[in-house]
């Protein structure tokens, strides 16, 4: 498999002859208010420009939208996407409103969903810790597997908890992708994975490839790259723990 970084939560995953976009967040540079309550107030997101041109990142057999959060399914993308792409949503609720913006191929992942050969299996998330949750919403993550690839984990806006220590045992995956950047408002905790709940992912699964994402590109970032790195480092798990830029691309 080939897995990019776009930017963010944004993958173009090349897998079993197949590719997929994972939650396009495609606008410019500066197009969206900064999130409110956090950090960053003056700056306007994405942090980032996009690394490759956006026709460019579109041209893909299919798209995975794990949550409906604007930066992972955003304006830009319900304009560049063609409304016949196949397009896999965590639930009833999320198929509607992407039906509502014009898609015409929406289905729900479920236990066993496929795409030709591949197959697509939904995963649980919690989108931070307590009652924060009640804001934050469902999300979810998938699990590609196919006969000539190592079964690849996409864990989307989730913590470390119980149900991504479920998925690892379950399903074993050799490469697991994780929302990395300790995304937080002002209160409530983490939103997605810090550095601990990372050391927590490579615990329980050592062999793995992990590669931490969405990172930097939003304004309620709070883990850097430099940081994640150095505290990889001081647990001399660099080789088994990578930290792309955007743009960056991994043969696996």
């Amino acid at each position: 498999m080939k897995v990019t970084l776009i930017r963010n939560a944004t993958l173009v995953v090349e897998y079993a002859g197949k590719k997929f976009l994972v939650d396009p967040f495609l606008a410019d540079k500066d197009t969206y208010p900064p999130f409110p309550n956090a950090l960053r107030q003056d700056r306007s997101n994405p942090l980032a420009s996009l690394p490759i041109p956006v026709d460019t990142i579109i041209d893909v057999d299919a798209v995975i939208v794990t949550h409906l959060h604007v930066d992972h399914f955003d304006d830009k993308a319900k304009e560049a996407l063609p409304k016949m792409i196949p397009m896999f949503v965590q639930n009833e609720e999320d198929a509607k409103e992407v039906r509502n913006a014009g898609f015409l191929n929406v289905e729900i992942l479920a236990a066993h969903s496929r795409f030709e050969d591949i197959q697509l299996i939904q995963t649980k998330g919690e989108h931070g810790r307590g009652e924060i949750l009640q804001r934050t919403g469902n999300v979810c993550g998938v699990i590609l597997k196919h006969a000539e690839e190592r079964t690849l984990y996409v864990a989307g806006d989730t913590v470390w908890y119980e149900g991504v220590r479920e998925a690892i045992e379950v399903y074993k995956p050799e490469v697991i992708v994780v929302n990395g950047g300790d995304n937080q408002f002002l209160q409530g905790g983490s939103l997605v994975m810090g550095k601990d709940d990372i050391y927590h992912v490579y615990q329980a699964s050592p062999d793995s490839i992990i590669i931490s994402v969405h990172m930097e590109a939003v304004n309620h970032w709070t883990l850097s790259r430099t940081e994640l790195k150095s505290f990889l480092a001081e647990k001399g798990i660099s080789s088994s723990v990578l930290v792309p830029e955007d743009g960056d691309s991994y043969m696996l």
